[in-house]
């Protein structure tokens, strides 16, 4: 009887089999790896696509500082670092309080030349960071510092960036497939920043986003290069902010977290990059991730609501500093997906849409602020993630409800009741906090989900990071996405 002839799929799992007896570097040669050793007779065969996932996951984070009024030191830091002229960033409602005044005061003490950017607008457009970019151009800065919120500092890294880079177009650096997501190789300047909000955990990260009116949603600049030399955690920097601004900060600290967490396991993401410097700074949930992110989702669970309801409350303000910074550690590598890249689109499209305006925000035009728009999609958006990884999720559950896994009332719940009971749990906390319950409190309707849509798929680099998404070929997510959003519409 003759053999019968091995299936295309059992050579795949006899290939990813033998996967471990071979070296997985990106260099050695064929003789040394059996896999490379095939790969060298493929071109007498029927080609096979083999398998290559990540096997490696790489964590970078700023240097940080953390202290009652740690902002006095930035002048020394700067002349420290022989800076010839600062270009200092920041927003036209900061420019005349204690973060600004305290950094400027610092630099004069030391004789550090400066100049000063106050134009960055809150949740920054291709427009504002242009604008930003051609006044850094024109000064030339051999430093940058950033006193603000995420806004600012993103702008700031775009400066920086895009100084260096005097003749490249915006798109060339942002992320594909809307921009081209070239990598940047050439060192940029000294960038120290001090965040204003316990928030976005910009200080830490390689991230910048903006918002592009003409296409209706936000995307990014993603690079560890972009990453400031230095994060200033002064803890009377959020002082002046209002009560508004503290939840939409803190919510994007809580999702940043929650998102990291429940993201797909680094070995799970491909494919492989052909050389390490290729690695994204988003690469999957990992070990040391999960250490930063579990915290700060703790901290942000059992603080944000007591700041929510005293802005005095320096020691829960504080903590939530601090989880904001973790936060931004642990999503600095494991990236975040659906509540983020949906929220893209959503406060997007708010400007010619909607036109929702949040309360207490200073500004003249709509704007969904940027934890909100993330949160808005959260409960269903676990919902859907809780079946894979029913544990994780189920640890999630417990913070919520501030009781232990081991309790009854969680360890008893099958893996299939996990997802509605995490909805719930964060439906719950969201309404405490008086966060519109789904889009439309804001202005969406059923007819605006397939513009939304539309908006989110091209975020692919949080949207291959999704669990059912990003971990499953062939997968672009749109089918998920419309239940999801639908599923947002109201709670």
């Amino acid at each position: 009887m003759s053999p019968v002839p091995a299936s295309r799929n059992s050579i795949v799992r006899l290939l990813n089999a033998s996967r471990h007896v071979a070296c997985p570097c990106h260099s050695c040669s064929g003789s040394r790896n059996p896999v490379g050793a095939l790969n060298t007779f493929r071109k007498f065969a029927t080609p096979v696509d083999l398998p290559t996932k990540e096997y490696a996951f790489e964590v970078a984070a700023a240097n940080l500082r953390f202290g009652d009024g740690v902002a006095r030191e930035i002048g020394m830091d700067f002349k420290n670092m022989g800076a010839k002229k600062v270009g200092l960033f920041t927003d036209p409602n900061l420019v005349k309080l204690y973060p600004v005044r305290t950094a400027v005061q610092a630099l004069e003490a030391e004789g550090v030349p400066y100049e000063v950017f106050d134009r960055v607008a809150v949740e920054p457009t291709d427009k504002s960071w242009l604008d930003a970019i051609d006044w850094s151009r024109k000064h030339d800065f051999t430093h940058f510092l950033a006193v603000g919120g995420g806004s600012v500092i993103d702008t700031a890294k775009a400066a920086n960036l895009f100084t260096v880079y005097r003749d490249a177009d915006l798109y060339d650096f942002i992320n594909a497939p809307i921009g081209k997501g070239l990598p940047i190789t050439q060192t940029l300047r000294p960038l120290v920043a001090i965040p204003t909000t316990a928030g976005t955990g910009s200080e830490t990260t390689g991230t910048a986003i903006l918002d592009i009116p003409s296409r209706n949603f936000k995307t990014g600049i993603a690079n560890r290069a972009l990453r400031p030399i230095l994060g200033v955690v002064d803890t009377f920097s959020t002082d002046s902010c209002p009560k508004e601004v503290h939840i939409s900060a803190g919510l994007d600290v809580l999702f940043h977290a929650l998102e990291s967490y429940t993201a797909i396991p680094y070995q799970e993401r491909s494919p492989r990059p052909a050389n390490p410097k290729l690695r994204p700074a988003y690469q999957g949930s990992n070990p040391i991730s999960d250490v930063f992110s579990m915290w700060a989702l703790r901290e942000a669970v059992h603080n944000l609501p007591r700041v929510a309801r005293d802005q005095g409350d320096q020691n829960a303000k504080r903590q939530m500093l601090l989880a904001s910074t973790f936060a931004g550690i642990g999503f600095g590598s494991a990236g975040v997906h659906l509540a983020h890249g949906m929220s893209y689109p959503i406060s997007g499209l708010n400007k010619t849409g909607p036109k929702f305006k949040m309360p207490g925000y200073a500004v003249p035009h709509p704007i969904i602020p940027h934890g909100i728009s993330v949160a808005l999609t959260g409960p269903a958006v676990f919902r859907f993630t809780a079946p894979s990884s029913p544990d994780r999720h189920r640890e999630v559950l417990s913070i919520f409800r501030g009781i232990s896994t081991s309790d009854n009332s969680i360890s008893r719940l099958s893996d299939a009741d996990i997802g509605p009971a995490l909805y719930e749990a964060i439906a719950q906390f969201l309404d405490g906090l008086g966060v519109p319950r789904g889009l439309k409190k804001v202005g969406y309707t059923s007819a605006d989900i397939d513009r939304l849509v539309d908006g989110t798929i091209p975020q692919r680099r949080v949207l291959d990071l999704a669990p059912g998404i990003g971990d499953v070929a062939g997968e672009d997510g749109r089918e998920h996405l419309t239940s999801i959003l639908e599923g947002s519409l109201e709670y």
